[in-house]
């Protein structure tokens, strides 16, 4: 891993330093840190993080298990690159799921947490207006994660991380290509069906915003 990346200040309430050496690899991946085939090897990151390699050889594992990482037959760890058959299969599934947690959210979207995310959006709006790739990422992951755990879906909140971190450095990628002010934005009516309470407007919103963004990448772009 090159010498720039970045990972997240460690949280106190990481109980071990296992379990911080994951998260912040986690994180890393989330925000787009790793691009489509980096290699990852366990004393680069050991070094950049400031622990030994048995934490962070378990948190590889651990990675790999969710399939954001990559093991090849000569055990080598690299982030996964993608094909158009597997992004479509995402695509499909992330909007199961999605659809299931907004739907699951809804009824406790009280005013202070829709408040939350309308600041959120504006935010991913100011970001897709100026071009800003690394805050449009942070606070777009934000707005989602934000609704999809006020209904508290424990096994699909980790299905859904797991098929972000699969897409992640692929959308990173064509971010730093073509930019990002041209993305589709379909907040704004995710919001709007919220406030009226509308189930089926919600999941609308979710699948159009799912299938645009990730439908926008083409296949040459996955080479």
């Amino acid at each position: 891993m090159s010498e720039q990346q970045e990972f997240s200040a460690p949280q106190e309430e990481y109980r071990t330093t296992q379990e911080r050496v994951y998260y912040q690899v986690r994180d890393a991946i989330l925000r787009g840190k790793f691009l489509p085939g980096h290699p990852v090897t366990i004393r680069g990151l050991a070094a950049e993080l400031d622990c030994s390699p048995m934490p962070v050889r378990e948190a590889l594992r651990r990675l790999t298990s969710e399939r954001a990482l990559e093991l090849s037959d000569t055990r080598r760890v690299t982030v996964p690159t993608m094909t158009p058959e597997k992004l479509a299969e995402i695509c499909s599934a992330r909007v199961a799921l999605e659809c299931q947690a907004a739907e699951q959210a809804l009824p406790f979207v009280e005013p202070e947490a829709l408040e939350q995310l309308r600041r959120l959006d504006e935010r991913v709006t100011a970001a897709l207006e100026e071009g800003d790739i690394q805050e449009y990422v942070t606070a777009n992951l934000e707005f989602h994660f934000t609704l999809y755990r006020l209904g508290r879906p424990h096994i699909i909140l980790s299905l859904i991380e797991s098929l972000w971190l699969q897409t992640a450095p692929l959308q990173h990628l064509v971010f730093q290509r073509f930019g990002v002010q041209e993305l589709p934005d379909r907040h704004r009516d995710l919001l709007d069906a919220i406030a009226a309470g509308d189930v089926q407007r919600v999941r609308t919103a979710i699948r159009q915003d799912i299938e645009e963004g990730l439908g926008s990448i083409s296949a040459e772009e996955l080479l």
